[in-house]
């Protein structure tokens, strides 16, 4: 009741502002109020997290995201790991940019009005999908993070990724502010463009880390899947994108203040739209990542809905206001190729909401579907081409006619020295060669207009970023080379010109995962195979062999016939393997103190002359079990007890080999090569710290 009451009260305290705001007579106490509503907020996140760290498994969103054994830092990382509390932690976010924006007094009075609107619809959003709802069932133990998630990068991908959502408000609401109060562009667009930089840069932060989580543990050989999720925040960094190259022409030629406001506009709008496609349940059969759908779909519609007309019809309404005047001065100027940048990037980003809300218009006609992942590649490509080429022209100019600081001609070489790298890694195909081309010629433009000192450090930081993962895109993508090799273990290999040699299984942190071992041109790498409390695999990560030419990346698949059996045995009667001879001969079913029960069951194993009685345990709980196997025969077999009858007249027994046999069986691996894979990480870095850099300025 803690939870949701403090945020019942926080949603009355934010309209309370929000009114307060409205009436000049009030705004202090709309202050006082806008405070308040942030540490209700911040209680109620609070709480939530003692539910958490405190197993309070009578809550139901703690009982499907956290567990008993769950580490310390991934029992934090199931405060984001639902909806319910995704939406909970990007109202703490949006609350607490408030505060500051408040405290420093960064907003004139209608902006901050608007932006407490904007934290109560998020509010309303999380009391329709609640994190503190009891739960209707008694369970001693949650079910605890999916095992995939059970990872370092992805305990710090949604928090990251909720800091760019929330922080995109800003941008917005100083726009609807300008409009709200006639505000000149000058004493505006500084502090939107130093948020809207803050956010692109940590929103761009959260999808590269996705997408190396991807890559370093799907075990698919890929970093982006073109997955409508993955789309979901893809579009509205593009738009924040938009925002910001059209935002500094307007610093320029104000004439442009009305694309910085559509941009803005749109940039929100998307997030929001984006967080319905994946919560609302429409994408549940296209897409790994989605939620399962609930009524908060329409909830997160209205919302959308609100926002995206609220903002369009004051724009309509105070268009009139706005500066008049050109665009550009003309067509060979930086403006005009700035602005062309900005709509092909509109293109990219129309062409990407498209194909990620297929889906959701071929429902409302008949049977949804969904475009195929070449939909994007074949689209896009050429307006990548197009884009880098536009970059690299406009890096080259100078704001105003006829400012030209250095020729095309060098780009020649750094575009030749693009398509160069990629025949070297195998590319033969003309548009991904191209693609190379312009990709290594926009970081020669950057690093030319900055030596020009036509651009500033943080600006060239972001380009040479991008221009590099561009280059990585086409090198480690449409250069990779993959192929599938049964591995014995000891033999060596010669795949793609590296030597591999399988060197077996081993088993790790008290038998709760193991690992494939590889040596890699004399490199020790190892694939990480997560387990459940009863030995099924439970995820499974790839071994990656990086160097200076790119990662050599191998994917085992576990062999089909493993040596396993498994047989159910009636009490007092026999059953067999190919080897030997098993009778269920008692059992007993103990009640723990801590709730679980412990299962024990008298086997006896003969190998046709030899008879051996193995006990065999089994600790039962109501969400599962687990067991430890039992050598028989020094260690010929292994046994294990996987269930029982409620009467005790039949178990379910699991033979396996010796551990031995088992960690020396071959395996059949999936090893690709990826040329230069390492440039795209570090031009993903490059792009977030150059944007963070540019703030500076």
């Amino acid at each position: 009741m803690v939870g949701v009451i403090s945020l019942m009260l926080a949603l009355l305290l934010s309209l309370g502002a929000v009114l307060c705001f409205a009436n000049e007579k009030w705004q202090s106490k709309g202050r006082i109020l806008t405070i308040l509503s942030c540490g209700l907020v911040a209680v109620a996140s609070v709480y939530l997290l003692v539910l958490i760290l405190n197993n309070r498994f009578d809550i139901s969103y703690v009982a499907n995201y956290s567990a008993r054994e769950l580490p310390l830092v991934y029992k934090v990382s199931a405060f984001w790991a639902g909806q319910q509390g995704s939406f909970l932690l990007w109202l703490l976010i949006h609350a607490v940019a408030g505060l500051f924006l408040l405290l420093k007094r960064a907003l004139p009075v209608p902006g901050m009005a608007v932006y407490m609107a904007l934290q109560a619809l998020l509010t309303v959003l999380v009391l329709a999908k609640s994190p503190f709802v009891p739960n209707p069932n008694v369970v001693e133990n949650g079910i605890g993070l999916n095992p995939l998630l059970q990872d370092p990068w992805m305990a710090v991908h949604p928090p990251i990724i909720f800091v760019g959502y929330a922080l995109l408000a800003v941008p917005f609401v100083y726009g609807a502010a300008a409009l709200l109060t006639g505000q000149q562009a000058k004493d505006w667009l500084p502090a939107a463009r130093r948020w809207a930089l803050i956010a692109w840069s940590f929103l761009g932060a959260g999808i590269f880390i996705g997408g190396y989580w991807a890559y370093k543990v799907l075990g698919w050989g890929g970093f982006w899947g073109w997955d409508p999720v993955e789309n979901s925040s893809l579009v509205p960094w593009l738009a924040a994108g938009i925002y910001i190259h059209v935002l500094r022409a307007a610093q320029i030629r104000p004439a442009v203040i009305t694309m910085v406001h559509l941009a803005g506009i749109f940039a929100y709008g998307l997030v929001i739209y984006g967080t319905f496609l994946t919560r609302s349940g429409i994408l549940g059969d296209f897409s790994v990542h989605s939620f399962a759908g609930d009524s908060i779909g329409l909830s997160i519609a209205l919302v959308n809905a609100i926002v995206l007309l609220a903002g369009l019809l004051l724009l309509m309404a105070k268009a009139g206001s706005l500066p008049k005047g050109e665009y550009y001065p003309s067509y060979d100027s930086r403006e005009f190729i700035l602005l062309l940048g900005a709509l092909l990037l509109v293109f990219v980003g129309v062409i990407i909401f498209l194909g990620m809300s297929m889906p959701l218009f071929t429902q409302l006609i008949g049977k949804p579907a969904a475009v195929d992942t070449d939909f994007y590649v074949r689209t896009t490509m050429p307006l990548a081409i197009a884009l880098l080429l536009a970059a690299s022209c406009a890096l080259l100019r100078g704001y105003g006619q006829g400012r030209v600081l250095a020729s095309v001609a060098p780009l020649i070489v750094w575009g030749l020295a693009g398509a160069g790298a990629a025949y070297a890694a195998g590319v033969r195909q003309f548009l991904p060669c191209l693609l190379a081309a312009v990709s290594l010629s926009a970081v020669g433009a950057a690093v030319i207009a900055w030596h020009k000192h036509g651009l500033r450090t943080g600006g060239a930081v972001a380009h040479i970023g991008l221009g590099l993962s561009c280059l990585a895109f086409v090198l480690a993508g449409s250069g990779s080379q993959s192929y599938s090799q049964e591995l014995q273990v000891g033999e060596k290999y010669q795949i793609f010109g590296h030597e591999i040699c399988y060197q077996g299984q081993e088993f790790a942190d008290g038998n709760k995962a193991k690992y494939y071992l590889y040596q890699v041109d004399g490199q020790a790498v190892r694939a990480l195979t997560k387990l459940h409390a009863n030995g099924a695999d439970a995820a499974r990560e790839p071994a990656i062999a990086k160097g200076i030419g790119g990662d050599v990346y191998l994917a085992p698949t576990p062999p089909k016939d493993n040596g396993r059996t498994e047989m159910i045995l009636k009490h007092g009667r026999m059953g067999m393997d190919e080897e030997l001879g098993y009778r269920f001969e008692d059992a007993a079913i103990e009640q723990q103190a801590d709730g679980t029960v412990l299962v024990t069951a008298k086997v006896g194993v003969t190998d046709g002359t030899t008879i051996e009685e193995v006990q065999l345990h089994l600790t039962a709980t109501k969400d599962g079990g687990s067991s430890e196997p039992v050598e028989v025969f020094n260690g010929q077999r292994r046994l294990r007890l996987t269930g029982i009858t409620q009467n005790s007249s039949q178990i379910r027994l699991e033979s396996m080999p010796s551990l031995a046999a088992e960690l020396n069986q071959p395996i059949t691996a999936s090893v690709s090569v990826k040329p230069c894979i390492w440039l795209l990480w570090l031009g993903a870095v490059l792009v977030c710290a150059g944007t963070l850099w540019a703030v500076k300025k």
